[in-house]
C-alpha cells in the first residue's frame, strides 16, 4: 500500500510569500508562544504557610541564644522558603499586526530558502505510519510541518508517531512550528485557504 505525492508549482502571493524577513518579530513571537505554554504552577510555602511554628521557641532575652520568633523561619531546617516562586500567569499577547507580520516573515523565509513544498493533495488510503513515511521519503523530507485545509484523521494519526513531523490545520499554523521544523508542506487546498486568510 503506497501513496503517490505530486509536487506542484503554483503562483504565490508575493505579499504573503515574498515579505521582508523580520528576525526581531520572529524572536518575539517565539518567546511569546513559549511563555504562553508555561504552566506557571511552581509553588513554595513561606514561613506563614508551613505547618507549625506558632509558638515562640524561647523567651526573647536572657538565654544567651539569638532571638527567634518561629521554628519555621527560612533560616531554620524545616522552615519556609524566602522569596520562592508562587503560581502566576506568564502569558501575554503581542499586537495582532505584529503577529501577522511575524507569520508572513516566517512563511516568506521558508519560501526563499526553498524549504516550502506544495503538493496537489495528501490523501491516505488508511491511517498507517508506513504510508506516511513512504510519502515523506518521496519528498526527501525528514523534518516538516504538514498543513492541511481541514481536519484529516488519517493524516494526523499516520504522522503522530513520526519524529520531527507535525500536522496542523491552516488556522493552527504558527511561527514557532515554522521555525522548529525544517520544511513546510502545504496541500493545494491549504495554500488557497492560507492565502485567503492572510490576504484579508
Amino acid at each position: 500500500m503506497t501513496m503517490e505525492v505530486h509536487v506542484i508549482q503554483p503562483s504565490l502571493n508575493e505579499k504573503i510569500f515574498g515579505a521582508k524577513t523580520r528576525p526581531h518579530l520572529l524572536h518575539q513571537t517565539v518567546v511569546m508562544q513559549l511563555a504562553n505554554r508555561r504552566a506557571g504552577t511552581a509553588s513554595t510555602k513561606t514561613k506563614g504557610l508551613v505547618r507549625g511554628g506558632g509558638k515562640k521557641p524561647w523567651k526573647q532575652k536572657g538565654t544567651g541564644r539569638a532571638r527567634s520568633g518561629s521554628i519555621r523561619s527560612p533560616i531554620w531546617v524545616g522552615g519556609g522558603t524566602a522569596f520562592g516562586p508562587t503560581p502566576r500567569d506568564y502569558s501575554y499577547r503581542m499586537p495582532k499586526s505584529a503577529r501577522r507580520e511575524a507569520l508572513l516573515s516566517a512563511l516568506s523565509l521558508k519560501n526563499r530558502e526553498g524549504k516550502m513544498i506544495v503538493v496537489d493533495k495528501f490523501e491516505l488510503e488508511a491511517a498507517k505510519t508506513k504510508i506516511m513515511v513512504q510519502a515523506l521519503a518521496q519528498l526527501n523530507v525528514a523534518s516538516a510541518v504538514i498543513v492541511v485545509a481541514q481536519a484529516d484523521e488519517k493524516i494526523e494519526r499516520s504522522a503522530r508517531n513520526i519524529p520531527k513531523i507535525k500536522v496542523l490545520r491552516v488556522e493552527g499554523l504558527n511561527v514557532y512550528d515554522l521555525m522548529r521544523y525544517e520544511h513546510l508542506i502545504l496541500t493545494d487546498g491549504a495554500l488557497k485557504a492560507l492565502e485567503e486568510r492572510l490576504a484579508a
